[in-house]
């Protein structure tokens, strides 16, 4: 962030506030004609931390922040934003909060400096909004016509338009689309910044598994409308494991787990062991006269956990 820009913390962002909730969700839905887009959804967002939330196109990622804004109707079930709730204090959250969903909204005949002061007027704020839009990236583009704007461009001035009233919450959907690499790597660098250097909660949603990990430090899965993970990103990581190869796969499955081994069903994978178990366990496969090739630690990657966990929660198992 430039030296020039000042992001004032508030007075209640103090030290020892992070377990607090900004956002707290219970059984939250939305119905469209009957049918729940988003099923008695619970989350739990930490004050100054980032939250990646995670789900496919569709999942109801934007669905669920537009309630915790309310853009739209809750169909029932609560949600305490900031320690209000969002039916009764709604114009108190959202002048607290910044946010940016499904892509902003711009007058494309002024430049992005004009975009932005209409926005500080409106929000009735005193940031200085050049100094923003250097921060963001946008500092040669500011007397720019919007119109003109690439969409990596569009989403770093939409961004800037969410910090603009200082806020203490950031709800962003996609933050990085329609970015470069050098683009994403810039603005998920500063969202990972948020939380320490100005006492920000952000809430991010993204299909891009690879970006959260890399920046939040609690997810939420969201699949087919339902929460199907919350919690820390190490416990959704998982924990290593161990990959055996054989000269044939089929039998040692077959007989590790017909005496006990902890494997998966369709694979020589199991929970990491100790080395004295690890050995008992080869030798015993050499004594069936099976060679045993590898063994190998590895550990899921969030890829790995998100398509295991949402497969599950598709074959009913959630």
């Amino acid at each position: 962030m430039s030296s020039d820009l000042k992001v004032q913390p508030h007075a209640d962002r103090a030290a020892g506030r992070y377990a607090q909730a900004a956002i707290r969700t219970h059984s939250l839905t939305k119905e469209y004609r009957g049918i729940p887009v988003v099923d008695r959804v619970s989350i739990t967002v930490p004050e100054q931390s980032v939250y990646g939330f995670l789900g496919l196109n569709g999942a109801g990622k934007s669905t669920t922040m537009k309630m915790l804004l309310g853009l739209i109707r809750i169909s029932c079930g609560q949600a305490t934003v900031l320690g209000r709730d969002i039916r009764a204090g709604r114009a108190e959250i959202l002048a607290a909060t910044g946010s940016l969903i499904e892509g902003p909204s711009f007058y494309g005949h002024l430049t992005g400096a004009q975009n932005m002061e209409i926005v500080r007027r409106v929000r009735g704020a005193r940031s200085d909004i050049y100094g923003l839009l250097a921060y963001l990236g946008l500092e040669k583009a500011r007397d720019k016509k919007v119109r003109e704007y690439s969409l990596g461009m569009k989403q770093r001035l939409g961004i800037a338009m969410a910090l603009i009233a200082e806020p203490r919450l950031l709800i962003l959907d996609e933050p990085t689309n329609g970015l470069d690499p050098a683009g994403i790597h810039e603005i998920r660098e500063m969202i990972r910044r948020f939380p320490a250097d100005h006492g920000l909660t952000v809430l991010m949603s993204s299909h891009i598994l690879s970006e959260v990990q890399q920046v939040a430090d609690n997810i939420g899965i969201i699949h087919r409308g339902r929460l199907v993970f919350e919690g820390p990103l190490e416990a959704l990581r998982g924990a290593s494991q161990l990959r055996l190869r054989t000269n044939n796969d089929s039998l040692a499955h077959a007989y590790l787990r017909a005496n006990g081994a902890p494997l998966q069903p369709d694979s020589l994978t199991l929970p990491w062991l100790d080395d004295v178990t690890v050995a008992t366990m080869v030798r015993d496969l050499l004594r069936q006269g099976i060679d045993v090739y590898r063994v190998e630690g590895y550990e899921e990657t969030l890829e790995d956990v998100f398509l295991r966990i949402t497969g599950e929660a598709q074959e009913g198992q959630w």
